[in-house]
């Protein structure tokens, strides 16, 4: 074969490969967006499908055009007022060329054009029903939607779940879920697996039942529910629920241990964070705090509050369960971030979750078994005395239980914990785990109360302060093998945002006075910050832009339970006043006013 024909061939061999590359792309795309739930989004780095990054809950970008050396260059690219000045504490949503925002009640959804500076393409308003804020525990917060197969899901105030078709805005279907004159909201972001959106309720200070339920990504019929308490037929614990500690394995837990009747308004509401390992074909969650906060009245475990469950996504079939805090007696609701990663521990990979819990201690746990492998304190911590690993339960601090009539001092951590529902962020490249948290204390006396429909059902007087140091906050960095920290950052009030990690070594959050910060993963140097307009209690993203620059992004609007002196206008006189909060947070005011901006970073 002469030269000429010898490059023809190679030329026509090259063709036929290019060709047979594409073809197996777009077919291997058009599988990956055949199946319900998934999108090509989901392996794209650029993009930021759900509030949690990933199904792993690692809130971890491998983006790396913004690193630890050129942070300092970051500039504002542009911003967006949502129109609500509230607790904004929803993480972004980016598909595409369009970033998605949800916002506070009245849960107003935008989607802003990356391609014109945020310019507005459509705004979708629920209009949910005006007298939700009334029963909203802790501000009217909206935490963030999720999105597969061309839809944006999200949960109004009212108790319903919405879907709005992304490109358009028209809403597909709307569910409503529970019943606001029983005191139900919906604060969550849905996770969506496969076919099902996963949502759970809130309203545990009113005397609600919690569950988690699953709808038809389709269509918005609810495929199942799994209660939090109750008989086991409620709460889908069947034949093959097989949870690791053997005091764990008696059969109607969730009524045997609650006095008669008592398990219908205990509470272990869903508001906070769910986590899917596709291997195991688990998804994971945690149930809030039992009512009312006066545990006397509710003797007993009061399963399953405070407890993670492991759960099967297509049935709702629970294949364990853990109780992190039984008969909780501090409001520590078990809400937080599931991290699923695969750690070198003692000689061995095992595939853990870690868990930095309100209670005060990092557990790492096996996630096919529900076995805590290692609980260790990350914050001070009285209240308790550590976690036995053989029975998996707590050592209880008597000297610091409530006791109805009498005022009981100094119990840390607080109501709110040493974190709550703000979720840390995990760096493969680090082995670190940056925990958002807080450093407060309480003095609590429990009282008598009495359950009302749609009322708040408590039962206790609170009144927070600064812990140990004196700081309100910090951001740790936390080595889940070493069991320690291995950097911590002082702050001086609360740290309620989100963190975020990216390939760059740098770990961004955000703080209630008002600046996103940027700090060296490996050793927490400060090396960028901005004051925005407002304090951040929302979730920090990046993503990569339609020309290909890597931006950062994060909402303003300071509020929640942290920040409701502010959003919601609370009397700092009184000392018990939001839960007790205000009084740890009577300096607030005059750090930051309401808000509700989204602000967008880049490079120059």
């Amino acid at each position: 074969m002469d030269g000429r024909n010898a490059r023809r061939e190679r030329n026509r061999r090259l063709a036929i490969a290019v060709v047979a590359t594409v073809a197996a792309g777009l077919l291997a795309a058009q599988a990956w967006t055949d199946e319900p739930g998934r999108t090509k989004a989901d392996a794209d780095d650029g993009q930021w499908v759900r509030a949690a990054r990933d199904y792993a809950s690692t809130r971890y970008s491998g983006l790396a055009q913004i690193t630890s050396a050129n942070v300092r260059q970051l500039r504002l690219a542009w911003s967006f007022h949502t129109g609500v000045e509230r607790g904004q504490e929803a993480a972004p949503l980016v598909i595409g060329d369009t970033l998605y925002v949800v916002t506070p009640y009245p849960n107003v959804l935008w989607a802003l054009d990356l391609r014109r500076d945020g310019a507005v393409r459509w705004k979708y308003e629920p209009k949910p029903a005006t007298a939700a804020q009334g029963v909203a525990c802790c501000d009217t917060v909206n935490r963030g939607a999720a999105y597969a197969d061309g839809r944006v899901v999200f949960n109004t105030l009212d108790a319903q779940t919405v879907a709005v078709d992304a490109r358009s805005g028209r809403e597909l279907w709307r569910t409503k879920l529970g019943d606001i004159n029983r005191g139900e909201t919906m604060t969550m972001a849905p996770l969506i697996v496969r076919d099902r959106v996963l949502v759970g309720n809130s309203g545990g200070e009113f005397g609600v039942r919690g569950w988690l339920t699953a709808l038809d990504l389709a269509t918005g019929a609810i495929a199942w529910r799994a209660y939090s308490t109750g008989p086991d037929r409620d709460v889908l614990i069947g034949p093959r629920f097989r949870p690791f500690y053997a005091a764990d394995r008696v059969p109607e837990l969730g009524v045997a241990s609650w006095p008669a009747e008592a398990w219908k308004i205990g509470g272990g509401t869903v508001w906070g964070w769910i986590s899917y390992d596709a291997d195991l074909d688990l998804v994971y969650y945690g149930t809030a705090n039992p009512g009312p906060w006066n545990a006397e009245q509710r003797p007993g475990d009061n399963k399953w509050t405070n407890t993670i469950f492991a759960r099967r996504p297509a049935t709702g079939e629970a294949v364990w369960a853990y109780q992190l805090t039984p008969h909780d007696v501090f409001d520590y609701d078990a809400v937080n971030e599931q991290i699923l990663v695969d750690l070198d521990l003692k000689g061995r990979r095992r595939k853990v979750l870690v868990r930095p819990e309100r209670n005060g201690y990092v557990y790492v746990m096996d996630r096919a078994t529900g076995e805590v492998l290692s609980a260790t304190a990350f914050a001070h911590v009285n209240t308790t005395r550590g976690v036995d690993l053989a029975t998996g339960r707590l050592t209880v601090n008597d000297e610091k239980t409530p006791v109805l009539g009498k005022v009981v001092r100094d119990i840390c951590p607080a109501a709110p914990g040493a974190k709550d529902w703000q979720p840390s962020a995990w760096s493969p490249r680090t082995g670190l785990l940056y925990i958002p948290h807080q450093n407060l204390c309480m003095d609590f006396e429990s009282l008598d109360t009495s359950y009302i429909a749609g009322t708040p059902y408590v039962g206790a007087i609170v009144r927070m302060y600064a812990g140990p140091g004196g700081q309100r906050g910090a951001l740790t960095a936390w080595d889940p093998v070493a069991e320690r920290a291995a950097w911590s950052l002082r702050e001086p009030f609360p740290v309620w945002s989100g963190a975020l990690a990216t390939a760059g070594d740098v770990v961004f959050y955000g703080t209630m006075d008002r600046w996103i910060k940027a700090v060296h993963a490996r050793t927490g140097e400060l090396l960028w910050q901005f004051q925005t307009a407002s304090g951040i209690i929302g979730q920090p993203i990046t993503f990569r832009g339609p020309g290909g620059k890597q931006y950062v992004a994060v909402l303003d609007g300071v509020g929640g339970w942290a920040g409701a002196i502010v959003s919601v206008g609370l009397d700092a006189r009184d000392q018990s006043a939001g839960g007790g909060f205000v009084n740890a947070m009577r300096d607030l005011p005059r750090h930051t006013p309401r808000g509700g901006t989204l602000w967008v970073f880049a490079l120059p």
